[in-house]
């Protein structure tokens, strides 16, 4: 008994020492050790152990992936010159319209491109109508909309806005030999027959105030407009003064008339001439962003930016 004894000790003494030279053995033995234990404990901690060690590559591979640029979904008509419009190619800095072969450009898609440059985001163009554009920022089809929209009391109860990025006075359209050609204020424009695009402040509020007017039904879009007018649906369009500009370079038998913002213009508030950037509501961090770069320019650089636009905005749109 005792012999068998000494023999079971003899043999636990040798096993100790062969786990303690294996404890205090080279480097190579105690990171197999240390991995295994890792490895036990969680695959996952041992495989970023792993990439710390030796795969520095794929750890750097994996940072610039996080850091790609947001992409920043842009929601606009693309047939609003000279805020938008859509063009056959990418000429003049113009921009792909998503899911389609075409580009889009004018002064909304500047200012688009200069917040994305801004922020580091990367431009995505989504084509609507005009009654589209706010149901897609409340469905979250896009992050704003950037499409001469006027920060009126009834938008704000749907959508935030940002800090104007465009302030446009009313103007009235004629053509070139109609009776109203030398009105010189709205109440010139008594009796006419007049219309102006859907869902404006130039259909809803201006055209109202034109003593005995005939009003026509809105039309769809600002071309729908202008081309009423050409056709002689009507006497006379309302719109803004942007518009108007652009509307001379595509129809050069047009006149623009501007009534100077006093008692013998359209009566209109701040809110209605005001043009912003439309946000889905409670999206304050995308406002914030925005303003921050709309807060770095100026009415002139505005005005520049537009005049820019209607320089090399298409003849027909």
């Amino acid at each position: 008994m005792k012999k068998r004894t000494r023999q079971i000790m003899t043999f636990m003494m040798a096993a100790l020492t062969a786990v303690s030279m294996s404890a205090c053995g080279g480097g190579k033995t105690q990171e197999t050790t240390a991995a295994t234990g890792a490895e036990a404990a969680t695959g996952a901690e041992a495989a970023t152990g792993a990439e710390a060690a030796g795969e520095e590559g794929r750890a750097e591979a994996q940072g610039e992936a996080s850091g790609e640029n947001k992409v920043l979904r842009v929601a606009m008509e693309c047939a609003y010159a000279p805020y938008n419009w859509t063009q056959p190619d990418d000429s003049n800095g113009a921009v792909p319209i998503a899911e389609s072969n075409e580009f889009a450009y004018g002064y909304d898609v500047m200012m688009a491109k200069k917040i994305c440059e801004e922020l580091d985001y990367d431009l995505e163009i989504v084509r609507l109508d005009w009654d589209s554009l706010i149901p897609a920022l409340q469905s979250g089809q896009a992050d704003c909309v950037i499409a001469g929209q006027s920060i009126t009391a009834e938008r704000l109860q749907a959508v935030d806005f940002s800090e104007p990025y465009y302030y446009a006075s009313i103007v009235t359209l004629v053509k070139k030999g109609s009776k109203y050609e030398n009105a010189k204020s709205v109440a010139d424009l008594a009796g006419a027959t007049c219309t102006s695009q859907q869902s404006t402040i130039w259909y809803q509020n201006c055209l109202p105030q034109i003593e005995n007017a005939e009003i026509l039904a809105a039309t769809a879009s600002a071309p729908d407009m202008l081309m009423s007018l050409n056709a002689d649906k009507c006497d006379l369009v309302v719109t803004d003064q942007p518009t108007g500009k652009g509307a001379l370079v595509a129809y050069p038998n047009f006149v623009m008339l501007e009534f100077g913002g006093g008692d013998a213009d359209f009566q209109v508030t701040e809110e209605d001439i005001n043009i912003g950037i439309s946000i889905k509501k409670g999206n304050t961090e995308l406002k914030t962003a925005i303003d921050s770069v709309l807060s770095k320019m100026t009415k002139d650089d505005f005005s520049k930016m537009m005049d820019e636009a209607i320089a090399v905005q298409p003849l027909a749109n």
